[in-house]
């Protein structure tokens, strides 16, 4: 079945919303304030904000999302892009759909001249990182963070 991958639009929000719901629940973050949905509807939507949402859609149906942050690097002038939400519907997994997203990507970005498209997953994710492995390189860095806000 055909994958076609599109730039989140006004009309695509019940969809998106829906897959976030899951990629939320998944995460164990159930509890995610309306209005924070909705300014992260209100960013990836946003043409000035450097978030943006990716959807992925079989027959007309949106089965999975990509959320991206591109940002400026300190060893280029060019962009570099963050792929910080990668989430496919459970009930569409194992038919392409995460790597159709990627590739949109990774095609997007060598179009638009970014210097990388990276991302992180948990150690334990052996499901993602079977493909990881397959579509990427492992870099060897660690990521440390210090929370500061809710």
């Amino acid at each position: 079945m055909t994958i076609t991958i599109k730039a989140a639009s006004h009309a695509d929000r019940s969809g998106w919303e829906k897959l976030w719901a899951e990629n939320r629940a998944h995460f164990g973050a159930r509890d995610m304030d309306e209005a924070v949905i909705a300014g992260l509807w209100q960013r990836v939507r946003d043409p000035s904000s450097p978030m943006n949402a990716w959807l992925a859609f079989q027959a007309g149906e949106p089965v999975g999302l990509a959320h991206t942050i591109l940002h400026p690097h300190t060893f280029s002038l060019r962009l570099v892009c963050y792929l910080e939400d990668l989430w496919v519907s459970p009930l569409h997994r194992g038919r392409g759909v995460a790597t159709r997203l990627i590739e949109h990507l990774e095609v997007l970005g060598r179009q638009e001249g970014w210097r990388r498209l990276y991302w992180e997953t948990a150690e334990d994710n052996a499901a993602a990182r079977h493909l990881y492995d397959r579509v990427a390189t492992l870099r060897p860095m660690a990521t440390y963070q210090i929370e500061l806000a809710n």
